[in-house]
């Protein structure tokens, strides 16, 4: 279904040859079948996919090698030889919804136009189909949601509407970059399982993109293991995962959380007589009709971490807001420091110097013709400090963060998803905040990155004694860095206590359905593996 020979890819700037991305990368997916890419960010993982469904930018090549696709050589074809197989033939799911669905069409119109096209239902019959589509994705009141605009879905949500899109006309080969990162466990089950029948009944190739080592070994069947363009190991999943051959292997798979649990353990553990920082007492919050949160309590202490964890729409990013001062509230208290918030705040955040909030995707967060220097300036110019000290403070910070002075006149589609995020907390801690609202911080980065930011985090509460509240749909993170946890189901908190205690022994069905979606959980860690092997 894809055979891919010794392929390298280029890019060119202006008139000048192109340079290699991608050297020498070679793979066979068959029918049924799914090989993972994975590796960091700028391994070439995305430029594979591309050059292989014909969708390379502008100034992309391939520069040497082949692509064949369903029996056809498709190396050098033009776009307009492409159109009769997107689609049709092969579906693509790429990683960010935001910049692949249209803000001004409603998301059950976008599904609509690719039945259309590729006339795969009766007219008549175009709209049951959306909503089918719509329901197997596993997108909730699907009737309410076609009418919808992207900006009206979670980022989840919208996910799962670009898969829809994906398998619309039920292609035969898929190819999926990074589809899960931002769903939960239980809907990124859901939609894996909705994937693997599609395999069974259409012999669906997949070319499958994740930085989840622990999901790239349940999945697929094959893993290339990619830096900086070169293969370093591949070879069938569970061979590449328990016995290694290259040191690059090693390194990711010690940077998956799922591998070492105990990573932080002896950064934990914070004080539980410390003094609250953060009260959120009976709060309850309703959009209209839908209640986005009921009666909701919890308690952060100095210097501690506490992580949020549930399913898309369960309130977590709602309550969030509201404890950032963002979103006003129906009932309840919120304290921040010992100072109450107003149920409806006049100005957003009014206390930027105590909080911030860290959003799950920077470039929704900041304005897009910023440089960095000036995303990381503005909290200090709005808080009226003099530009010298302004200056001072943002390469200082910069450097905290370990990013170079030379990212300073970019933008953010100018520098790598990693270095966006570290730009967002560069943003969130230069006015020295005592508490830090992490939404989703993580969720878009390989395994290194996510490592190296965890390691800052970490190391900035050792050194500040900041408080986390941390949202996340990555469980093996979350036991790996929080003190304690609240798991929330439709905006209602069903469980709450130490983190360890919550996983090894839940006492509410909704967790344990929760952890029982987690890549991997009953499984031994690869290298525990490798190393009784051994």
């Amino acid at each position: 279904m894809i055979r891919v020979e010794d392929l390298r890819i280029g890019y060119a700037a202006g008139r000048d040859r192109p340079v290699d991305a991608v050297h020498g990368v070679s793979f066979e997916i068959g029918p049924g079948q799914t090989t993972c890419l994975v590796g960091e960010s700028g391994s070439g993982k995305s430029t594979i996919a591309h050059a292989v469904s014909g969708l390379l930018p502008a100034n992309g090549a391939i520069t040497g090698g082949t692509v064949h696709l369903l029996g056809r050589d498709v190396t050098r074809w033009a776009p307009r030889q492409w159109r009769e197989l997107h689609g049709a033939s092969v579906g693509f799911v790429p990683q960010d919804p935001l910049s692949s669905l249209d803000p001004l069409v409603r998301v059950g119109d976008q599904i609509a136009q690719s039945l259309r096209v590729h006339r795969t239902v009766p007219r008549d019959r175009v709209r049951g189909r959306v909503l089918e589509l719509l329901e197997h994705v596993g997108i909730p009141d699907p009737a309410t949601r076609a009418r919808a605009y992207p900006h009206q879905l979670s980022g989840g949500q919208l996910q799962r509407v670009l898969i829809a899109t994906a398998i619309a006309a039920r292609p035969s080969v898929l190819i999926a970059d990074e589809p899960t990162s931002a769903l939960d466990v239980t809907v990124q089950k859901t939609i894996l399982d909705l994937l693997g029948g599609l395999q069974d009944e259409l012999g669906l190739a997949v070319l499958f993109i994740t930085h989840n080592l622990a999901l790239a070994q349940e999945r697929a069947d094959r893993l290339v293991v990619l830096q900086n363009g070169v293969v370093k190991d591949s070879g069938p999943a569970r061979q590449v995962m328990e016995n290694p051959r290259d040191e690059y292997t090693v390194t990711l798979l010690s940077h998956e959380p799922a591998q070492r649990p105990d990573r932080y353990a002896d950064h934990l553990d914070a004080d539980p007589d410390a003094p609250a920082v953060l009260e959120i007492d009976g709060v309850s919050k309703a959009f209209g009709p839908v209640h986005a949160v009921g009666d909701v309590s919890l308690r952060l202490t100095r210097g501690s971490i506490h992580a949020l964890v549930g399913e898309s729409g369960s309130g977590k990013t709602t309550l969030a807001r509201i404890a950032a001062g963002l979103t006003g509230f129906d009932a309840g208290r919120v304290t921040v420091l010992g100072r109450p918030l107003p149920p409806r705040p006049e100005v957003a955040n009014d206390h930027p110097g105590d909080l911030q909030l860290v959003y799950q995707n920077p470039l929704a967060a900041v304005d897009p013709r910023y440089t960095v220097d000036r995303i990381v300036d503005e909290p200090l110019r709005l808080a009226g400090v003099a530009r010298d000290e302004r200056r001072r403070r943002v390469r200082e910070i910069l450097d905290r963060v370990a990013l170079p002075a030379a990212v300073l006149p970019r933008r953010p589609r100018e520098i790598s998803g990693g270095q966006r995020q570290r730009v967002a907390v560069a943003r969130a801690l230069v006015l020295a905040p005592k508490i830090l609202i992490l939404d989703e911080p993580t969720s878009a980065l390989d395994v290194t990155v996510q490592a190296q930011i965890v390691d800052l985090l970490i190391e900035l509460r050792r050194e500040q004694d900041l408080t986390y509240l941390f949202i996340s749909h990555d469980l093996g993170l979350v036991r790996q860095i929080s003190d304690t946890v609240t798991v929330l189901e439709a905006g209602t908190a069903v469980e709450h206590g130490r983190t360890r205690a919550v996983f090894d022994s839940p006492a509410h069905p909704y967790t344990q359905r929760l952890l029982d979606a987690v890549p991997g959980r009953h499984r031994a860690p690869a290298l525990a593996l490798r190393e009784d092997n051994a």
